[in-house]
């Protein structure tokens, strides 16, 4: 167990298996602006999608640790696999051991909240990796927090590999955004409401929408993890005073330097400057 006599203050940490979480990093920023953020992502073992629970719960776990090293009181796991896989193992095993005034959080809860209010038929549709998809997480958050919605899931197993090889603007991306939409609503035609299971999705989100009926809403988790972020902090002084709050944003990756430069363009439409890093 760390020393607790003193309390960790320092950024808050964003971890994702790649660069999907950069979205989400991206709409937190927006909204609480005023926080430090150290972004770590695992880009040389993604995706983490077909991955065991064990290998997900082992990587996961080394880049929490990773984060507590550097001074974050708190952690998001920016990543649907890494929540639905890794996130309750180590809230309840290795937290209280690691520090137990520290907080480690997911995206799949905050996302589930927010379905509640968004679908009348009470059919809802998830798109997803297949490692989200086999762990039903969002079909246990939300029959806990929704029994009465029927949540029917479909894997989109080739939609990540588009986006980061640059490919989800293409025409060739039509037939495979078509393909697993398709196969969705095949299973139940009363969905009304669209989870974007995975955070790299809002990169695909128009091309989405062009083959969604346009009575489907679209739910990205970005906007929704942020809110719930915002509500936490404010629930949780004790947290909410330990995050430094200069406004600065640090990256790091497992990956080379130039590669994550490259591939984080696509989705903050900026350069950044990333430090190259190991997780053991």
């Amino acid at each position: 167990m760390m020393n607790l006599m003193y309390p960790i203050i320092g950024p808050i940490g964003i971890f994702d298996s790649g660069y999907g979480g950069l979205t989400i990093l991206e709409k937190i920023r927006q909204q609480l602006p005023q926080y430090d953020y150290l972004y770590l992502g695992d880009n040389a073992r993604t995706p983490y999608g077909t991955r065991s629970f064990e290998v997900v719960y082992e990587f996961t776990l080394q880049a929490v640790r990773k984060l507590f090293e550097l001074g974050c009181p708190l952690v998001i796991l920016a990543c649907n696999t890494a929540s639905a896989k890794a996130l309750r193992s180590i809230q309840q095993n290795d937290l209280p051991y690691l520090d137990p005034t520290r907080r480690v959080l997911g995206v799949i809860r905050p996302t589930a909240e927010s379905i509640g209010p968004l679908t009348v038929s009470r059919h809802v549709g998830l798109l997803a990796t297949e490692g989200t998809v086999r762990s039903q997480s969002y079909l246990m958050e939300i029959q806990k927090l929704y029994p009465d919605i029927t949540l029917t899931a479909n894997a989109c197993p080739l939609w990540v590999p588009l986006i980061e090889n640059n490919e989800f603007e293409s025409e060739g991306a039509d037939f495979f955004v078509r393909k697993y939409i398709n196969q969705l609503l095949e299973k139940d035609p009363q969905i009304d409401t669209l989870i974007l299971g995975c955070t790299h999705y809002p990169l695909l989100i128009r091309k989405i929408r062009q083959f969604t009926p346009p009575h489907i809403r679209l739910v990205a988790q970005g906007e929704y993890v942020a809110c719930s972020l915002k509500d936490y902090l404010h629930r949780h002084p004790e947290i909410e005073e330990r995050c430094t709050t200069q406004g600065k944003c640090q990256f790091l990756t497992t990956e080379s330097e130039e590669k994550f430069q490259e591939s984080a363009s696509l989705f903050l439409h900026q350069q950044v400057k990333v430090r190259s890093i190991t997780l053991e």
